[in-house]
């Protein structure tokens, strides 16, 4: 049977490194030049480390690319074969070594040290050779992992992808990063799902649009042709003033239905939305109003496009 309590002491050291360190920055002066070296790079910020820093280097990249800050990580060993390449003067280099004595680092500090590109030491030595050689150091103050052999980066790491963390979070707020910013870097998946608008999931032309004075015989090509559920009624104007759905030709299917005009067996007033609500709201509409479509109008009530609850579907909205 396995022992419980190593998990749960390596969790409250961790949570303990963790409130040690919030402690200490909020009267460590590094911090907040961090973040202006940070807000006010031109190009990106190159994250590098090795081994397991390496690996919490890559999430750090990769938060900060998915919030408004471009950024890429540089692997150090790759760095010595052509990857300096990758880093220019206008980017900011974060370096992560526990012990800031990470040999492969070399090459990166020398680099940058030669072409005067601010570096950013995540570390727990700060006296360390990447201590000295950064233009700012974020002691992570772990003295000791929660491995009971002091060698595996545990706390370590995690202390220093919660401190990353919190400078993508910090630059979020400085650059008013909002919902529809973090729509565009994450259009898959269920996240980007819930943040597109009604204007991104719409039929747009061609539309079945056809004149409300039009015979049904008429319509009905329509409505085959474009095989979209249903015909827009349109006035004079170009104004939506009725639609006409499959349903309705079932329930409506007598022997002088081709006699009639559009007019007379269309449902006026339609259930309509704008393009702006999220994607998400016209879903819960059509469930409230029990329709499978709607109709996107702008302010005058020209039809925009045709929202149908299966590109909804499709799109994982719902």
């Amino acid at each position: 049977m396995f022992h419980t309590q190593p998990t749960l002491d390596t969790l409250q050291a961790a949570a303990s490194a963790l409130q040690t360190l919030a402690t200490a920055l909020a009267d460590d002066p590094a911090l907040p030049t961090t973040l202006q070296l940070l807000q006010a790079c031109r190009g990106r910020v190159v994250v590098t480390g090795v081994g397991k820093s390496g690996h919490i280097g890559g999430k750090i990249a990769a938060t900060l690319a998915s919030t408004g800050t471009p950024s890429l990580f540089v692997h150090p060993t790759e760095a010595l074969h052509g990857d300096l390449g990758m880093i220019t003067k206008d980017d900011v280099i974060i370096a992560l070594s526990h012990s800031g004595e990470s040999k492969e680092l070399a090459a990166v500090l020398q680099y940058a040290a030669r072409f005067g590109i601010p570096l950013i030491a995540l570390t727990g030595k700060p006296d360390s050779t990447l201590g000295r050689a950064a233009t700012v150091v974020l002691n992570t103050r772990v003295t000791r992992e929660a491995c009971p052999l002091n060698l595996a980066p545990t706390t370590s790491t995690t202390v220093s992808l919660a401190l990353a963390d919190g400078l993508a979070v910090a630059l979020m707020h400085a650059r008013g990063f909002g919902k529809e910013d973090f729509a565009t870097f994450h259009p898959g998946g269920k996240l980007g799902a819930q943040l597109l608008r009604v204007h991104e999931v719409m039929l747009t032309a061609p539309l079945p649009l056809c004149p409300a004075t039009i015979p049904m015989s008429e319509a009905l090509v329509v409505l085959t042709q474009h095989n979209l559920g249903c015909v827009g009624a349109t006035a004079p104007d170009g104004s939506l003033v009725g639609i006409f759905t499959d349903g309705d030709l079932k329930r409506r299917l007598t022997p002088d239905l081709l006699q009639k005009t559009l007019a007379q067996v269309m449902t006026p007033t339609p259930k309509t939305i704008v393009a702006t609500p999220l994607a998400v709201q016209a879903a819960a509409q059509m469930a409230q109003q029990r329709v499978t479509s709607l109709w996107v109008v702008d302010d005058n009530h020209q039809p925009l496009g045709l929202l149908r609850l299966q590109d909804l579907l499709a799109r994982g909205v719902v």
